[in-house]
């Protein structure tokens, strides 16, 4: 496994990891199998999805803070509930096919890591099997 820190600069971001972990898939070897991105926090998250227009992940973004925004009366006293369930709404892996030792991803999508409580340092747990 290797694992990748990331430094967020915002409170919520989208921040494209695809070519850190295509350097990770390529130093590994493995031309046939499964890459497993896994984001050990309970505030950040991992998607694949578009990573060619920047409005895709602000829209992103803006849905979410739909979903749970800032100012809710939340119960949990660190303050950080939204980022809890945007992080609980995206998920914390995913899995991608490795085949002729590169990701199988579409023209367009791209790995994001997702921050929703920054800015921090994230770990990025790369796993290719």
């Amino acid at each position: 496994m290797d694992t990748l820190e990331i430094r967020t600069r915002r409170k919520a971001e989208l921040i494209d990891v695809t070519s850190e972990i295509e350097r990770v898939v390529s130093k590994s070897g493995v031309e046939d199998g499964l890459c497993v991105v896994f984001v050990p926090h309970t505030t950040a998250g991992v998607t694949i999805n578009e990573n060619a227009d920047p409005d895709v992940k602000s829209d992103i973004l803006m849905a979410l803070d739909k979903v749970a925004p800032e100012s809710r009366g939340y119960a949990h006293s660190e303050g950080n509930s939204p980022g809890h369930i945007k992080a609980s709404l995206v998920g914390s892996s995913a899995t991608v096919i490795v085949e002729g030792g590169s990701l199988k991803l579409g023209t367009w999508q791209g790995i994001c890591l997702c921050e929703f409580d920054g800015p921090r340092t994230r770990k990025v747990c790369v796993k290719v099997i």
